[in-house]
């Protein structure tokens, strides 16, 4: 079977509409769908209730291929749950892991606004990718109660109804971090050796990624590098299928 390789564009907001726009123009020159990580609610300044154009623009995006994912609600982390699990998210997710402590009912107070916007908006979707890549057993419990298909962790894509798992690690960046650049050449590194192994590949973008220098040409050199040694670009909902 080839290999897979999905790009998934985080922290798709109307705050970061000419990032976004960036990296899709990336991926059309490589002739591959994205899967594009919605953060419906508030969220530095601005919310996609109040940018219809936007939405335009991100349903004009699915219909030529792309997947519509769900980010969260608003992309903070909440002050519930246990001490330990909030820790950890801090240091994994710099403060952005929202469902990562979350129980159930807390978990359904956040789905409820999120899945209201993202249906009036025309947007609405069964894939779910949380910040940080991070939710708690009982957050999947309620994604799978509301509807949804199919989420992701750093570790790979889960079907929410049979459980079944497809591995693979999500390959990021991280901008002005310690190891930046070596980041940058793990990522070119990674992605190229799972695919010539039929593995995989995650390579996932953010918007802060544009603001470094060298970063953007390394994740273009990533995804061509794993195309090159025969993956087929696809999106979690087609990995799915």
């Amino acid at each position: 079977m080839s290999a897979r390789l999905v790009v998934s564009v985080h922290d798709v907001a109307p705050a970061t509409e000419a990032a976004t726009a960036q990296w899709c123009a990336d991926a059309d020159s490589f002739g591959i769908p994205v899967s594009l990580l919605v953060i419906p609610g508030p969220w530095r300044g601005g919310s996609l209730a109040d940018a219809p154009d936007y939405a335009d623009f991100l349903k004009a995006r699915r219909a030529q291929g792309d997947e519509i994912m769900m980010h969260g609600w608003e992309h903070r982390a909440p002050k519930e749950g246990t001490l330990l699990r909030r820790g950890v998210a801090q240091l994994v997710a710099r403060g952005a892991a929202e469902f990562a402590a979350l129980d159930h009912e807390a978990a359904r107070a956040r789905l409820r606004p999120a899945m209201d916007v993202m249906e009036r908006m025309g947007l609405s979707t069964t894939g779910f990718t949380p910040p940080g890549w991070l939710a708690s057993p009982a957050a999947e419990r309620a994604l799978c109660q509301a509807g949804f298909s199919h989420t992701t962790d750093h570790f790979g894509l889960k079907d929410l109804r049979s459980g079944r798992r497809w591995r693979g690690f999500a390959l990021s960046q991280r901008p002005g971090g310690t190891g930046e650049k070596t980041g940058a050449r793990l990522m070119e590194w990674a992605s190229q050796r799972t695919a010539a192994r039929g593995g995989f590949v995650r390579i996932a973008l953010h918007p802060d990624d544009l603001t470094r220098p060298g970063l953007r040409e390394a994740a273009l050199r990533s995804i061509e590098g794993a195309l090159a040694a025969g993956a087929v670009g696809s999106t979690y909902a087609e990995v799915m299928a």
